[in-house]
C-alpha cells in the first residue's frame, strides 16, 4: 500500500470511531475508484454500507469475494439486473488478470462474458462505452418512464401555464371591453 492510501485508511478509521459514516464512505469510494483491484478496500466499503443497512451496495462491493453473503449478492443482482449495469456498478478497470483471487477473476470474466453475449459484441472493462446498453432498452426495462415526482412536476407546470394563459386572456378581454 502506498503512504497516501494508508493515511486515508487511518482517516476512515477515525471517521468511523467519531460516527462520521458518510465521510468514511466517501473516502473509501475515492480509494476504490483509485485502486479498483484492491479487494480489501472493496470489503471495507461493503462494511460501511452494512452500517447504512444497504444490502445491495454491500453486495456490490463484496461481489468479487468468495465469502460474500448470498442475500446481499441477490439484492445487488436485482438492483443491477443486466450484466452491463453490473459491469458499470463493479467499477473495475483493466483486465481480469489483475484480480487478487481466482474467484474474483472468475466473477469478472462471468459478468463480462454475459454482457458480451447480451449485447452481441465484445466488451472490455477498460472501455465503459463498450458495455453501455442501448438507452431504448433501458426505458423498456422499466428503469425510465413515469415517476411520482415527474407527474407532480408536470402537473405543476401545466397548472402554471393554464393560469398564465387565463390571466393573459382576461387582460386582453379587459383591454378591449373598456
Amino acid at each position: 500500500m502506498v503512504m497516501s492510501q494508508l493515511n486515508t485508511l487511518a482517516r476512515v478509521d477515525a471517521d468511523l470511531v467519531a460516527g462520521r459514516v458518510p465521510m468514511a464512505r466517501q473516502r473509501l469510494r475515492g480509494l476504490v475508484s483509485s485502486f479498483p483491484d484492491d479487494l480489501t478496500l472493496r470489503r471495507r466499503l461493503a462494511e460501511v454500507y452494512r452500517l447504512y443497512g444497504d444490502a445491495a451496495e454491500a453486495g456490490r462491493w463484496m461481489y468479487l469475494e468468495e465469502d460474500r453473503s448470498a442475500e446481499e449478492t441477490a439484492v445487488f443482482e436485482a438492483r443491477y439486473a443486466s450484466p452491463g449495469q453490473r459491469m458499470k456498478a463493479l467499477a473495475w478497470r483493466g483486465p481480469e488478470a489483475l484480480a487478487a483471487t481466482v474467484f474474483a477473476e472468475g466473477q469478472l470474466k462471468a459478468v463480462r462474458t454475459a454482457c458480451a453475449e447480451r449485447l452481441g459484441r465484445p466488451v472490455d472493462w477498460g472501455d465503459p462505452s463498450s458495455y453501455a446498453e442501448d438507452p431504448c432498452e433501458e426505458s423498456a426495462s422499466g428503469t425510465g418512464g413515469w415517476s411520482v415526482g415527474g407527474v407532480v412536476a408536470g402537473a405543476g407546470c401545466l397548472v402554471g401555464v393554464v393560469a398564465f394563459v387565463w390571466v393573459w386572456v382576461l387582460g386582453v378581454v379587459a383591454l378591449f371591453s373598456g
